[in-house]
């Protein structure tokens, strides 16, 4: 427990970090080697490090990522056509400080979701605000939000967040609520934040997921023409792992 008088000061003063620095300094007699300004510098270092720590956790809460995935783990030797160089230049993240879009497209199981993910908890890291979003449960919730008298406060959310993240873009036709609601956001994020969007579809085929051609053109020319393309291939992951888990079975049997 913490009792030293400048311990108690220190957590009055919110600063939680310095507190239990200073705890672990007095618990190791050899720190007394230590100048003043080097004992002084390990106590902001740890207030630095725990502050840090505690904002991270606030923006991955706020984005609500669907894969606990980091840029570090993704397996750039997968045989999906990912493009290592730009891959590396996305997660550094200069993109998102241009107001650029990324657009990650591929049959399913080759990791669409996983990287976008990895992108969003690296740019959480790297201290931008993020909001993660399943296409069709976004457009529900947007449809229950104007019944509610949520809607304009969740628009404000999705064109405010520096990075949006619209997984599984095309599952199905747009209704004429659903494509002025997509409008408005892309309007919305339009040279003021970057969206990443994975889909199945061919971006070609976007206008018919979308329907009104108007509405369409509108959508495609903020969101397209500005952003990278991520176009992967191959087998899916998930049923590859699956092979391999049944052959060490039959391996092993």
């Amino acid at each position: 427990m913490l009792a030293h008088p400048t311990e108690e000061r220190l957590l009055a003063l919110g600063l939680t970090g310095m507190a239990r620095a200073l705890d672990d300094q007095r618990r190791h007699p050899d720190i007394a080697a230590l100048s003043f300004e080097e004992r002084f510098a390990l106590l902001l270092d740890r207030e630095t490090t725990e502050r840090e720590n505690k904002r991270l956790v606030t923006r991955l809460r706020f984005a609500a990522l669907r894969q606990q995935a980091v840029v570090e783990d993704i397996d750039l030797r997968a045989a999906r056509g990912l493009d290592r160089a730009l891959f590396q230049k996305l997660a550094a993240g200069d993109w998102i400080d241009r107001k650029q879009n990324l657009l990650v497209i591929g049959p399913t199981g080759v990791g669409k979701s996983w990287i976008a993910c990895a992108l969003g908890h690296k740019a959480c890291r790297d201290n931008r605000s993020v909001v993660y979003h399943r296409v069709p449960r976004l457009l529900e919730a947007l449809a229950l939000a104007r019944g509610d008298g949520r809607h304009g406060r969740l628009m404000k959310t999705l064109g405010r967040v520096q990075l949006l993240i619209l997984d599984d873009w095309g599952l199905a036709p747009l209704t004429g609520e659903q494509r002025r609601d997509l409008l408005e956001i892309m309007d919305d994020r339009h040279e003021r934040g970057s969206t990443i969007v994975t889909s199945q579809v061919p971006v070609d085929h976007w206008h018919e997921v979308i329907g009104d051609p108007t509405i369409a053109d509108a959508v495609l020319d903020r969101l397209v023409h500005n952003a990278h393309r991520l176009v992967l291939k191959g087998e899916s992951l998930r049923k590859r792992a699956a092979k391999t888990l049944t052959l060490d079975a039959e391996a092993t049997a």
